[in-house]
């Protein structure tokens, strides 16, 4: 984290009056916050120059949601709010992107919007908007501040509030004649020596050590105990103790999609390729950090056993409470690991690789890898979503360590790339989430990349996904991130026009399909416009080549992947969500 406000250099600091735009600067930078995303304009702009100037490094975007979900990612990569600052009014409603991400998929994030004169709100000023009520609905806290003696205090409650219990989105409304309130320099130290002291709050709820020996007595019962986790655990940054108990206890563990890489895609336990068999078969299955939703099928038949037993582990009640598991343990994820391992080293247990459950789990995971590996092995030209993307887990691969961190969003492109691509280091992974949002592609490459220097980011995406935020190019070239986007360009969305002959029809017959984008696009030149690098690509060496280049390079670039519209198929895994309305 970057050095508090207090601990500046004198040639930094500010002197004469304070006005609400320094006060706010002084207050993030003194609560620790070193990063910032957004898009600046009134009444803001001063905030953000003045935040620079205190060490705050600000990323500034073409549109507020981009900036959002970068927002929202940065404060999954690091476990601290990410913070986005909006202008006021439409400013704040494309915010809303980032803060209800953030809120859906549990990360902490604060958002801070200007609005208009508290003087002349109801009397239509400028962009003016009730955004604290419009902000509610998706925010665990909202906060006006109606005095610039208030900045300091509503800084650090949203700080803590969006890191305490599950993580969540928060909200600061700083109207634009609070922030030009001026204090004298020792009010404003004042305050901020006042100030709420922003640290990641110790989780108050302890797991009673009777349920954590329920919970083991379980899994030592069970017959085909399985492991199952989320980005809850990633966040939590479980992985030590949870790597501990799936190797200690021998029992099979199946991560969520972006719960992939808290253990190597690798281990010889993983029962990612035999997902069907271990949740439908299991009997006991210990779910830490993920919820049961959509993603794991509300736990529920056919796909998962109607006797199976669920021990949940999340830190919050209410999820609990909903869900009504046979046994609900409360609390952090790594630290109701870290007690179940300490009570199990007293009286160990352990599968063992001859065990019939974790034989059925290896046999039917080789399988099906073996099929998978048949189908990856064909060069198929033009391509399909198989060669391609067999080509880039191997170039990231060849990477080592640190790994790349992977953005993935799309229908086909990222339902084939969660089968074939591997994760081997925790939080190397962002996908569309539990909201399955698309748009997140390039905002999520900036926060990783912002967030984990050290790290190359790749992102595989469809041609329709990187549309949404494609001009964030720019912001890449404009920071230089090592950030290589490579683009699945099938035409369209699912892969242009598929309607049948008798779905031609109307006064508008002869327009695109909805589906369907302009053919053969060359999104790479986008890249190029702005002085990164482009690349077309059309076969396996070609492909090979613009990795190796690029990812030597560790500088913007855009590999333009033609892939065949044929390929694939309508909604990706779910096809049932969208009605098919051919007669």
């Amino acid at each position: 984290m970057g050095d508090s406000a207090g601990d500046l250099p004198n040639d930094l600091k500010f002197h004469g009056p304070i006005n609400g735009n320094i006060l706010a600067a002084m207050a993030l930078a003194r609560c620790g916050v070193d990063r910032m995303f957004g898009v600046v304009g009134i009444p803001v702009t001063s905030l953000a120059i003045r935040a620079v100037s205190l060490g705050i490094r600000f990323i500034a975007f073409h549109n507020e949601q981009s900036a959002g979900y970068a927002a929202s990612a940065y404060g999954y990569l690091t476990g601290r709010p990410g913070v986005l600052l909006t202008v006021s009014g439409p400013g704040c409603v494309h915010g809303l992107a980032g803060i209800s991400n953030a809120m859906v998929n549990a990360w902490p994030f604060v958002m801070i919007s200007g609005s208009c004169h508290s003087t002349y709100f109801g009397r239509g000023d400028f962009q003016e908007l009730d955004q604290v009520e419009a902000v509610k609905p998706f925010s665990k806290f909202s906060v006006k501040a109606t005095d610039i003696s208030e900045i300091p205090n509503c800084v650090a409650r949203v700080l803590n509030i969006a890191v305490s219990g599950r993580p969540g989105g928060c909200y600061i409304d700083l109207p634009s004649d609070i922030l030009h309130q001026t204090i004298s320099e020792s009010e404003a130290e004042r305050l901020l020596a006042a100030e709420e002291e922003f640290t990641h709050r110790e989780v108050i709820h302890r797991v009673p050590n009777s349920q954590i020996e329920t919970a083991i007595s379980l899994l030592k019962r069970a017959e085909r105990p399985l492991i199952v986790f989320g980005k809850g655990a990633a966040i939590a940054r479980a992985e030590g103790p949870l790597k501990k108990l799936v190797e200690s206890t021998g029992i099979p563990f199946l991560p969520t999609p972006m719960g992939k890489g808290l253990l190597p895609d690798s281990h010889e336990l993983a029962a990612t390729a035999a997902r069907s068999l271990a949740i439908g078969k299991c009997d006991v299955a210990l779910v830490v950090g993920a919820r049961l939703n959509w993603l794991l099928h509300f736990g529920e038949p056919p796909k998962w056993s109607k006797d199976v037993k669920f021990i949940l582990v999340d830190i919050c009640k209410e999820e609990i409470e909903l869900r009504k598991p046979h046994l609900g343990l409360i609390g952090d994820a790594k630290e109701v690991l870290e007690s179940i391992n300490k009570e199990i080293k007293d009286d160990p247990f352990c599968l063992g690789k001859s065990h019939p459950w974790v034989e059925a789990i290896s046999q039917k995971s080789k399988d099906n890898v073996a099929k998978m590996e048949v189908q990856l092995a064909r060069d198929v030209v033009p391509f399909n979503f198989f060669t391609p993307m067999r080509i880039i887990r191997d170039a990231i691969s060849a990477l080592g360590s640190p790994a790349p961190i992977l953005v993935s969003e799309g229908a086909n492109t990222m339902d084939v790339g969660r089968s074939v691509l591997i994760q081997t280091e925790p939080r190397t992974r962002l996908d569309a989430g539990t909201w399955g949002t698309m748009g997140v592609g390039l905002g999520y490459c900036i926060a990783a990349a912002v967030a984990s220097p050290d790290r190359l980011v790749v992102a595989v995406e469809g041609d329709s996904g990187f549309g949404f935020s494609a001009m964030e190019v720019e912001t890449l070239v404009r920071y230089q991130l090592a950030v290589v986007v490579i683009v699945f360009n099938n035409g369209g969305v699912y892969g242009g026009d598929r309607r049948t002959p008798q779905e031609i029809t109307g006064p508008y017959k002869h327009d695109p399909a909805p589906t369907s984008f302009v053919p053969s696009a060359s999104y790479h030149k986008m890249m190029e416009a702005f002085g990164g690098k482009g690349y077309h690509v059309e076969t396996p060496e070609e492909l090979k080549s613009a990795l190796a280049e690029s990812f030597s390079a560790r500088k913007p670039a855009v590999i333009n992947v033609t892939i065949d519209p044929y390929a694939g198929a309508e909604s990706g895994r779910l096809q049932h969500k969208n009605l098919n309305i051919s007669p």
